[in-house]
């Protein structure tokens, strides 16, 4: 039941009493019954909304102001609704009637003009009538409330601060996020935690829990830990999962292999996602943090860490003492209050953006005062604190301390004083939009602009609060993250699947602060959970739910009782497309009559009912990830319609025709719907269009590209598509260089060259006429035709250009002169057939510091590209100085060297450049390389050991000419990280290049058919060095005879390949490495035995020691035994030999 959130009242009340209720009249003079119902509107709207603040306050206390609250927030939503439909009626016979003018019937001009307006057309009296029943029971009920609000005592309070409620100065859109703030008071349970995680848990699983209460900062001391540098690089893998109320043990697990194996095929099948991670976690240090867990199960918790052995370190944070004992941890840490001192520290910071009252004497005082009531908290120190961080006025202190939500009791509501207190102080506009977000589940991970557009369909973004605003949903959005209401997520993945196309910041609420939005949205929002059965109050207007796999009837039935929902959102919790009964397409739907936000988004669906004329309030539609194949045409009914989302609806073929009667479309995505092959609409009257993720221009719509030049509001990403239909003189009537809000554009035309409808000098025209605004930001041009570029591509106004990319444009003959945007940090260019040469023209002329900013360049697919001239003059300048990542793959005629000198290079990739020498001599950075196919790899100068950073990666094939010295390869390779090598003829030795088993922890080999051994004889056995080699793959190496004689010293190994090596008769001559988990062997035809135990051998194998659990033999026909004697090792679990 809702405590305070009635107060947002006062913004709704705004609105209806504004514009709403004015256009309305206006509509409606001409009936003269309806004119007086809502001049009666106009004059008792404005009486009540006066007392909102007093009634906001003796809600508390006082039952009866509270319900009368509820019934008022009830009528406001159902006048709402009626002013829309007025609204919508208004704007129907407005466009019917623009259509009528635009294709005039002799009948038509046979009607005098006075009676072919809106106002007088039949329908709209018919109308009319049919509203007035609705309008007058809205009347009655106003009347009852203004009755009601004498007898409460309700008046209008009057403001003593000297800025209005609402109009206080604006926050900084970023609050204050000092490491410090978020963990004073936890450094001695944060150094206690981190030394038990460096410990040895080679006996199993070590378990260590953090318990408190809420707001106690268990989650925050935990990712402290978890993000800590000190001990990060002894975890092979770590992963955060949220836990919170919704224990299922299969989704936890699939989130736990996603976090180490991204690849991983979805299962639900418990037992196998167990045996994967338990696979790949074999001989691994891991670190998981299971956050938030209230499940008091001992047998789930039991299968839930089945997988885990040795090695696994485990983070579990709770509310309840209970799961902590359940654990069984090593060491439970009991978050206590934190002290007055740490409570100040953490609230000055946020309020004062100082450590202390120092500089802030006037406020110290009170300060202290509001601090010892956050009673030890941190999560409400931070958020009072967030609350007063603008407020320069010591009065508004003084009331926020004496307000009597502080002794509200806690079990009234369940809600921390001081949460409901920073609610209470929240401007009206802002109350609304924290209250919607309450149908979000906990731990739920959102995006910004997912909840703005989500606002926006629900009307909650007033621009009338603040009209110099233009990106009004922004500027509310970060006043609550500086408030703290909202905060940025950590790395760990959510139990909730997101469908977001970009790696941007996600946020999420605090427990707490989730607990806190139900209580003040009270039933209006409502939501189902896990296996929770309810039915939604008929005063519910906002729903959402967690998407099962199977969503039949019985979930549906809790929508029952509503009758005037506004927002219908399913929200994915896994990758799993679910299915949703017809029930819900063919009976919920079209009775849910008020709705204006749906979402049918992941489902499997291929069809929609045409039922949209019965859902004229829509202004939200998301249809993405559906099989949907077409559109209703009853959908270019939605007048009101603002966001329309159809994002990988792969199969969907065709938009409807008449789609330009959306007039207030603000957004279209359309992105990965690629059967989509045209807009079949003039897009001249969609003037509101924000957002149109892809513009399609079919053949014979060549025309259509001119209606762009009214889409004035266009900013973001945007995609011109089906640029070969379009000529040079329509192009330019797009005016597409004043659509200033752009700031990433995609050119594209269709990859048939050979079309004879293809005119190079049509398509230069085009792309000349197709200049974009100078504050664009990202450029990609995709499969033109033209036989040159635009001069305008590489025009140094373009200042704000950061990335740009030309890809297949097979006709151009050399490319612009791109070193002249001198902002410009990456660079990706392909398929560029006809260049041959790269030179003067690329750098532009006079540009002594081109490429200055360029941090990333890539070349690919240059078929005919032979001469990179890098007008090097003088070869102790850079042409590139700040470039760090250069990738060359697929230029086959390319000949002659890389740039001289790269000092800030880290990563190099050469792929198929079979005439290229690679010279990586003056690249002091450089951290990984892969080079695959190049004529000659060179390192010949004169870097010092202090000059060359730890080499991470290092992968070389089919070089014809190793050039590098062993005393250089010792230099840049000794301890790189990983190390592949394959293709390379003549090697016999690692330590003939330089290179030892010593320093690395990833080892491939492949196709060397020289390879003797991996080791010298002076090299064996010299145990003082063992190698930290973890995995180990060798492959076709036809003279190989051995591995390593000190193999079962190696300490850290765990999984061994070995394929195609005809030499190798045994594995080793003595143990297994102690922690090798798998062995693969494949067509080792000589191979007789594994381990030939000596019997005088004094470390002779035990089976009891033996780790191994993985052994595969496939193809090796002279094999006689595993073990020449004792039993394999009793620790298998999985045994595979065949054609042995």
């Amino acid at each position: 039941m809702s405590v305070i959130g009635e107060a947002a009242l006062s913004g709704f009340l705004d609105l209806l009493v504004g514009k709403s209720l004015d256009s309305a009249l206006n509509f409606v003079a001409d009936h003269k019954q309806l004119h007086q119902q809502l001049k009666q509107w106009q004059s008792i709207l404005p009486d009540i909304q006066a007392v909102l603040d007093d009634a906001e306050e003796k809600q508390i206390k006082n039952m009866g102001v509270k319900k009368w609250l509820e019934d008022l927030q009830d009528l406001a939503y159902d006048v709402d609704d009626i002013l829309d439909e007025f609204a919508y009626e208004e704007l129907r016979l407005k466009l019917n009637k623009s259509q009528a003018e635009a294709s005039p019937s002799k009948v038509r001009k046979l009607i005098p003009t006075c009676f072919t307006g809106t106002s007088f057309a039949p329908t709209s009296f018919l109308f009319k009538n049919s509203m007035i029943p609705k309008v007058k029971e809205i009347t009655a009920r106003l009347n009852s409330l203004t009755t009601r609000r004498s007898s409460l005592g309700l008046s209008e309070i009057l403001s003593q601060a000297p800025t209005s409620k609402g109009k206080q100065p604006r926050l900084q859109p970023t609050s204050v996020l000092d490491g410090v703030v978020e963990y004073v008071g936890r450094y001695k349970e944060k150094t206690e935690m981190i030394e038990f995680l460096k410990g040895d848990n080679s006996n199993g699983v070590s378990v260590l829990s953090i318990v408190g209460m809420g707001g106690m900062g268990k989650t925050t001391l935990a990712q402290l830990v978890y993000n800590d540098a000190t001990f990060n690089q002894s975890f092979h893998h770590k992963a955060w999962v949220c836990v919170s109320d919704n224990f299922d043990a299969v989704n936890i697990t699939r989130t736990i292999l996603k976090s180490i194996d991204p690849d991983s095929h979805d299962e639900n099948d418990l037992n196998l996602l167990q045996v994967k991670l338990k696979e790949k976690l074999s001989g691994k240090r891991f670190l998981l943090v299971l956050d938030d867990i209230w499940n008091e199960n001992y047998n789930d918790w039991t299968i839930l860490r089945s997988p885990f052995g040795a090695g696994t370190h485990i983070i579990v944070t709770t509310r309840l003492q209970i799961v902590s004992s359940i654990v069984d941890p090593l060491k439970a840490f009991h978050l206590d209050k934190l002290s007055d001192d740490d409570c100040l520290s953490i609230f000055t910071q946020h309020a004062l953006k100082a450590r202390n009252f120092d500089g802030h004497l006037q406020f110290k005082e009170i300060g202290k005062k509001i601090v010892r009531r956050c009673n030890g908290l941190p999560l409400a120190a931070k958020v009072i604190g967030s609350l007063l961080r603008t407020v320069k006025y010591h009065g508004k202190w003084e009331r926020l301390y004496e307000s009597e939500i502080w002794n509200l009791p806690e079990e009234q509501c369940g809600i921390i004083p001081a949460l409901r207190l920073s609610y209470h102080h929240l401007p009206s506009y802002l109350k609304r939009c924290f209250a919607y977000c309450s149908i979000l589940p906990k731990d739920y991970e959102f995006g910004e602009e997912e909840i703005i557009l989500l606002w926006r369909a629900e009307g909650l973004l007033q621009q009338k609060a603040m009209p110099q605003i233009k990106d009004l949903g922004n500027q509310y959005f970060q006043d609550l993250v500086s408030r703290s209401f909202f905060q940025t997520s950590s790395k760990y993945k959510s139990r909730f699947f997101q469908t977001s196309s970009k790696d941007k910041s996600r946020f999420v609420m605090h427990d707490l602060i989730n607990d806190l939005a139900q209580v003040v949205a009270g039933e209006i929002c409502s939501k189902l959970e896990g296996d929770k059965k309810w039915k939604f109050s008929n005063r519910t207007r906002h729903s959402s739910y967690i998407v099962g796999t199977y969503d039949t009837v019985k979930k549906f039935e809790a929508f029952d009782q509503v009758n005037s929902l506004r927002t219908f959102l399913p929200l994915m919790c896994d990758y799993r497309a679910p299915f949703l009964t017809n029930v819900v397409l063919d009976d919920l739907l079209p009775r849910l009559g008020y709705l204006r936000m749906l979402s049918l988004s992941g489902y499997i669906i291929t069809e929609l009912p045409d039922v949209f004329e019965n859902l004229k309030h829509l202004r939200y539609l998301n249809f993405s990830s559906t099989k949907i194949k077409c559109l209703p045409d009853s959908l270019c009914t939605l007048y009101h319609l603002e966001t329309l989302l159809l994002r990988w609806c792969y199969k969907l073929q065709m938009l409807p025709s008449k789609m330009g009667n959306l007039v207030n479309l603000h957004y279209l995505d359309i992105r990965g719907a690629n059967s989509i092959e045209r807009i079949p609409f003039r897009i001249d009257k969609l003037t509101n269009l924000q957002s149109l993720t892809d513009f399609i221009i079919g053949e014979g719509d060549g025309s259509y590209i001119r209606g762009l030049k009214y889409l004035s509001n266009l900013e973001g990403d945007f995609r011109l598509s089906g640029l070969e239909n379009v000529n040079g003189e329509d192009a330019g009537e797009s005016k597409l260089y004043e659509k200033q809000g752009i700031d990433r554009l995609v050119l594209h035309w269709r990859k048939k060259f050979e079309n004879a409808s293809r005119n190079k000098e049509v398509e230069e025209w085009v792309l000349d006429s197709l200049c974009p605004p100078k504050k664009l930001e990202q450029l990609v041009i995709e499969n033109y035709g033209g036989a040159k570029f635009s001069t305008w591509i590489a025009d140094p106004s373009f200042k704000n250009m950061l990335s740009l990319e030309l890809h297949d444009c097979k006709n151009c003959k050399s490319l612009p002169s791109i070193g002249r945007l001198l902002l410009l940090k990456d660079l990706s260019i392909s398929g560029l057939d006809q260049v041959h040469k790269i030179g003067a023209e690329m750098f532009g002329e006079n540009q002594s510091n081109t490429f200055a900013s360029l941090e990333s360049l890539r070349f690919g697919n240059m078929l005919n590209w032979e001469e990179w001239d890098l007008c090097e003059d003088d070869e102790q300048v850079s042409k590139f100085p700040s470039l760090r990542f250069l990738s060359i793959r697929k230029c086959p005629l390319l000949l002659g060297r890389l740039p001289t000198i790269l000092q800030s290079l880290q990563t190099l990739e050469i792929y198929n450049c079979k005439r290229l020498v690679v010279s990586i001599s003056c690249f002091p950075l450089l951290r990984k390389i892969w080079v695959e196919g190049c004529e000659e790899l060179v390192d010949e100068g004169s870097l010092s050991v202090q000059k060359v950073t730890s080499f991470k990666s290092l992968c070389v094939s089919n070089i014809s000419n190793f050039n590098i010295s062993a005393e250089r390869i010792m230099l840049r390779f000794a301890n790189s990280e990983r190390f592949n090598v394959s293709g390379w003829k003549e090697l016999g030795s690692l330590s003939q290049i330089g290179l030892r088993l010593v320093g690395h922890r990833f080892i491939s080999i492949a196709d060397c058919p020289q390879l003797v051994s991996l080791e010298t004889e002076e090299e064996r056995l010299q145990l003082d060095k063992i190698p930290g080699v973890e995995s180990l793959a060798i492959d076709n190496c036809g003279r190989l005879n051995r591995l390593p004689e000190a193999l079962h010293a190696f300490p850290f190994i765990t999984r061994i390949t070995l394929a195609a090596c005809p030499g190798l008769v045994c594995f080793a001559e003595s143990n297994f490495p102690p922690a090798l988990k798998e062995l693969r062997i494949g067509n080792c035809v000589n191979l007789q035995y594994l381990v030939d135990e000596k019997e005088n051998n004094n470390k002779s194998m035990s089976s009891n020691t033996c780790l191994l659990e993985h052994l595969v033999i496939r193809s090796c026909p002279s094999l006689i035994w595993l073990l020449s004697r004792g039993d394999i090792c009793n620790r298998l679990q999985h045994l595979e030999i065949e054609s042995c």
